[in-house]
């Protein structure tokens, strides 16, 4: 029986406390669960919103009763940058989408990308210089997506990285404005941040757009995922796939590609930088096993310590901090109700920092992650990937992709954070170091 009754949480609106970057709603839903528990209602502007904070409900709503939700306002918008992708799409059109994309992430595929992804992190450490300053979240965000452009789509993107990257930049800064009341005048507004956004989003299409038409001229089939979209063909009809969704599938996993993996691997240099230990642990264990070679996939299960860093680094910092819903219906969670057309938001930023399931729980302690402690953990206590039927597709990929170019880098490389810097997170799409992140590179 739903029982009418809502959740503890603060009163009166709360359209900037969420969702203004000038705020910190990181600290937000934090202290909604530490002050109001599991269930905590608030308003988002004329918004009915619940924030839940324990593993059961996150369950309950992204797989046991995953029926009963749709993607929230914030996915919904972000079709004006991603189009109807795998991301964005809902239902049998989703269901589809993940079917024709799922054997680009099938293990054996995944494990014939490790050659090409320490490739390019060698590349990428030759060109250091010890003593060197650099922003690690740029150098990062350069080495992933010159890997997802070789990987996935069989295109050298290493020159135009920059580029990209600062494309990818404009047009995140501006995600967070398709959350606010009335966003479609709002993108129509003069201002700087929105005409940086739409030369972003030209930026981006042109690159794309014109990898589609030099494949489509050339005919043949590369064995990448641009491929296989090129060829992909509906159940019913036969029919073959449009630019524009071969497009809207292209952008959806080139931001997810990289942007994602980029962050993780930018705060885990940080964290590990303020430990010693954990540094000294993790070369040892790289000199160990690789001899001095470089790794490759059949190496990461003799990796342990350097999985478990992967693991807490995203336990910390996971670049998808929180996950958004919309009930479609009267939803019991508990013993409170959540009205239909309510917003349901989860955040592994705060799940994952909650002391009932982690000691130390702010500590960063890679150690933890035993097999006894994850055996006991509850399945959603720990979730950067997400889960559920929407539960990211190249989770896979990102792990492998992560696990390899830490032991490539931290093979060859120490990274000293510089003195005197401001280190906070910027929630956007992803959690991103607001200021970057400067380190100095000292050669091993």
């Amino acid at each position: 029986m739903i029982h009418a009754r809502l959740p503890p949480g603060p009163r009166g609106p709360l359209i900037g406390g969420l969702i203004n970057p000038g705020r910190d709603p990181l600290a937000f839903l934090t202290r909604l669960a530490r002050t109001y528990g599991d269930v905590a209602y608030f308003r988002l502007g004329s918004e009915r919103a619940f924030f839940i904070n324990h593993p059961q409900h996150i369950r309950d709503v992204l797989v046991t009763h995953d029926r009963n939700f749709t993607k929230s306002r914030g996915l919904e918008r972000a079709k004006k940058l991603l189009g109807e992708g795998l991301l964005t799409s809902e239902g049998a059109a989703h269901m589809r989408q993940r079917r024709l994309l799922q054997p680009a992430f099938h293990r054996d595929r995944i494990d014939a990308y490790a050659s090409v992804m320490v490739e390019h992190a060698d590349r990428m450490r030759r060109r250091w210089t010890a003593g060197a300053e650099m922003d690690v979240s740029r150098e990062m965000m350069r080495l992933t997506l010159s890997i997802v452009g070789k990987t996935l789509f069989d295109s050298d993107v290493e020159s135009k990285a920059d580029e990209i990257g600062t494309a990818v930049t404009r047009v995140l800064e501006t995600f967070w404005l398709t959350l606010l009341p009335f966003p479609d005048f709002i993108e129509k507004l003069p201002l700087p941040m929105i005409r940086r956004s739409r030369a972003g989003r030209a930026k981006l299409d042109h690159l794309i757009y014109a990898l589609i038409a030099e494949r489509r001229a050339a005919g043949h089939d590369r064995g990448d995922l641009l491929s296989m979209l090129l060829m992909a063909q509906d159940e019913e009809d036969g029919s073959g796939l449009s630019d524009r969704q071969v497009r809207d599938e292209a952008m959806t996993l080139i931001l997810a590609g990289h942007e994602t993996t980029a962050n993780a691997l930018a705060w885990m240099w940080y964290l590990v930088s303020q430990s010693l230990g954990v540094e000294t642990r993790l070369h040892e264990e790289i000199d160990r096993v690789l001899q001095g070679r470089l790794p490759g996939a059949a190496d990461l299960g003799a990796l342990p310590f350097v999985e478990q860093v992967v693991t807490e680094s995203m336990r910390l910092y996971p670049p998808a901090w929180v996950v958004g819903r919309r009930a479609l219906a009267d939803y019991a969670i508990g013993d409170f109700v959540v009205p239909a057309r309510s917003v349901v938001f989860m955040s592994p930023y705060v799940m994952q920092r909650d002391s009932r399931y982690y000691a130390d729980a702010d500590r960063f302690l890679p150690e933890r992650w035993t097999p006894d402690f994850k055996a006991a953990l509850p399945k959603f206590a720990y979730f950067p990937f997400g889960g559920g039927p929407r539960q990211c597709i190249g989770e896979p990929f990102a792990r492998m992709e992560l696990a390899l170019l830490v032991a490539t880098i931290a093979q060859r490389w120490r990274l000293r954070l510089v003195p005197d810097q401001s280190v906070v997170p910027r929630p956007l799409i992803t959690l991103r170091p607001k200021h970057g992140i400067n380190m100095t590179a000292v050669a091993r």
